[in-house]
């Protein structure tokens, strides 16, 4: 099964970023090529019957599944970076942290008025970012067709926070 796959390979980090975490490091998961091909084909799976128009991907975990997902569906990828980092004209979605704020943006061609965009990063906490980028694509004009996460960390409640954006919430690994 591939929870039970990704759960031993996951590695926990104590007190990182802060004392008192305990970090779910995926980056175990990226030496295992085969884990890698199972995790991409799991998530198209559950993904089967939503329409997607484009991917979505969160810098930075979203980055590491979210273009081959955007491959394996068929569909573009667009990355959602921190502020400053994309070249061209940008839109941008500011949210707050517990340490204070952050900002998000894509490139204002993106996304077509009307499209599906399914949101991935690779783990959902909060959910903070999370509803920026869902923000962000509905200032588009764009539609969140669904999320999609390796490792959900329910206990922290983010797919609460989701659900006034998208009720499609897709992960392969809870705790």
């Amino acid at each position: 099964m591939i929870e039970s796959r990704i759960k031993q390979t996951v590695r926990d980090v104590h007190d990182f970023p802060k004392p008192g975490i305990i970090f779910k490091d995926i980056t175990p998961i990226l030496k295992d090529p085969a884990l890698c091909i199972d995790i991409t084909a799991a998530l198209a799976r559950q993904l089967s019957n939503v329409e997607i128009d484009v991917v979505a991907g969160i810098e930075s975990r979203g980055f590491l599944f979210g273009p081959s997902l955007a491959q394996l569906l068929n569909v573009p990828f667009i990355p959602i970076r921190k502020a400053g980092k994309l070249p061209y004209k940008t839109i941008q979605e500011s949210y707050d942290l517990e340490y204070g704020s952050a900002t998000i943006e894509c490139h204002q061609d993106a996304l077509l008025k009307g499209q599906r965009v399914l949101i991935h990063d690779d783990l959902l906490a909060t959910g903070g970012t999370v509803v920026a980028a869902s923000k962000l694509i509905m200032q588009m004009e764009a539609t969140v067709a669904a999320y999609s996460f390796i490792i959900s960390l329910d206990f922290l409640n983010g797919r609460t926070r989701l659900k006034p954006y998208g009720n499609e919430i897709f992960s392969l690994a809870s705790y």
